[in-house]
C-alpha cells in the first residue's frame, strides 16, 4: 500500500478544515511517501513565505528518521550532536520538530510523513493527525 494522491489531498484538506476550526494561523502541508518524495503539498491563504520549507523538513526528517518530530526534538534535547549529525547528512533538510508526522498503515508500515508549518508546532501536529486520522490512516505524531 501506498499513500495515493487523492488520499494525500484529503490529508491536507482535512488539516485545513482541522486548523480553520481550531482558529490556527494560515498552514501549508505536504505529504510524502516513504521514501521522502512529495505527493501534495498546499499553502493556505495568508501563509507566510518559507511554509514549504519548514513543513517539508518536518515531513522529511520523520520519514528518513522514522521517527515524528517530537521524538526527533526530545532525541536532539538529549542527543544534539546525532540530530545535527543526522542532519547533515541529509543535507540539512531536517526540521527536527512537532509537526512531522509520521503516516502508518492499519499493519504498523510507515507509508510516509505528513509535515504542517503556520502556527506552534504542537498545533501543526495536531493539525496533521486529524488529516491523517480522516484519511483512516494512523498517525504518529
Amino acid at each position: 500500500m501506498s499513500i495515493s494522491l487523492r488520499r494525500a489531498r484529503t490529508m491536507i484538506r482535512k488539516a485545513f478544515e482541522n486548523a480553520r476550526g481550531a482558529e490556527m494561523k494560515p498552514l501549508a502541508a505536504v505529504v510524502l511517501d516513504e521514501g521522502g518524495h512529495i505527493i501534495a503539498f498546499e499553502r493556505e491563504d495568508g501563509a507566510r513565505p518559507g511554509r514549504f520549507e519548514i513543513a517539508h523538513g518536518k515531513a522529511y526528517g520523520a520519514v528518513m528518521l522514522g521517527m515524528p518530530g517530537s521524538a526527533q526534538m526530545a532525541r536532539a534535547e538529549a542527543q544534539a550532536y546525532f540530530i545535527a549529525c543526522a542532519n547533515g547528512a541529509l543535507g540539512g533538510r531536517m526540521v527536527p520538530v512537532p509537526g512531522g508526522v509520521i503516516v502508518r498503515d492499519s499493519k504498523g508500515k510507515i507509508l510516509g510523513a505528513v509535515g504542517v508549518s503556520g502556527d506552534t508546532s504542537d498545533n501543526d501536529a495536531a493539525a496533521a493527525k486529524a488529516g491523517i486520522e480522516a484519511a483512516g490512516l494512523t498517525a504518529e505524531i
